[in-house]
C-alpha cells in the first residue's frame, strides 16, 4: 500500500500533452503509465490485514491536520543521481508544497507506523515517477528536456491510500486500487 496526493486531470493531461512526442525520442526508458502518476508520500510494504481499518482511521486523522495547498508539477531529477539514473521524475514546484508534503509524508508514515504497518523510511523526496531505466544510465540531456516543464497549478486537496496489486496491470505492470480518499483539513 502507499498513501500518496494524486494531481487534478487537467495537471495530469498538460503533463502527458508535455511528454507526449518526447516518449518517441527515449528508448531504454519505461514510461509510467499515466495511471499511476502520483506522489507518494508513505510507501507501506507490508499491512497486516488485521492493522487496516486502525490504518483508516490514522489516515483519516492525519490528513485532518494538514491543510489544502497550491501546487505545481515542474521541474525534473533522477534518482540516485544524472550519472547513473534509474529513475527520472518530475518534480514539485515551490517551497510551501514542498513543506506541506514533506509534513503530511510524516504525518502519514507515523499513522502507518502505529497502526502496525511496515513503513520505508527513505529520506522524503515529493517527486512524481516519469520512468524507469533498465541499467543505470547517463540522462543529463533527459533532465535538460524535463526541466523546462511548467504545469498548471492545482490544489492539493486529497490524501489517498492505494492498495498496488503486483504484476496484474497492463503489461505486468501493477495495478492500483483505491482504498480510501481522506480530505485535507477536514475535522471529523
Amino acid at each position: 500500500m502507499f498513501a500518496a496526493v494524486v494531481p487534478p486531470e487537467h495537471a495530469l493531461d498538460d503533463l502527458e500533452e508535455f511528454l507526449g512526442p518526447r516518449r518517441e525520442a527515449g528508448p531504454g526508458l519505461r514510461w509510467t503509465a499515466r495511471d499511476q502518476w502520483h506522489l507518494t508520500v508513505a510507501f507501506m510494504p507490508a499491512v497486516p490485514e488485521r492493522a487496516v481499518d486502525d490504518l483508516l482511521e490514522r489516515m483519516a486523522r492525519a490528513a485532518a491536520r494538514r491543510t489544502p495547498f497550491a501546487a505545481t508539477l515542474t521541474g525534473a531529477g533522477a534518482f540516485p543521481d544524472p550519472a547513473r539514473a534509474k529513475v527520472l521524475w518530475a518534480g514539485v514546484g515551490g517551497l510551501e508544497p514542498e513543506v506541506e508534503l514533506s509534513r503530511l509524508a510524516v504525518g502519514a508514515r507515523a499513522a502507518a507506523a502505529k497502526a502496525g504497518a511496515d513503513v520505508e523510511g527513505r529520506r522524503f523526496h515529493p517527486h512524481l515517477t516519469l520512468a524507469r531505466v533498465g541499467r543505470p544510465a547517463e540522462v543529463t540531456r533527459w533532465l535538460r528536456v524535463l526541466e523546462t516543464y511548467r504545469g498548471p497549478g492545482w490544489t492539493a486537496s486529497e490524501l489517498v491510500l492505494v492498495e498496488s496489486h503486483l504484476g496484474e496491470g497492463p503489461q505486468r505492470r501493477p495495478r492500483y486500487e483505491v482504498v480510501e480518499t481522506f480530505a485535507l483539513g477536514a475535522r471529523r
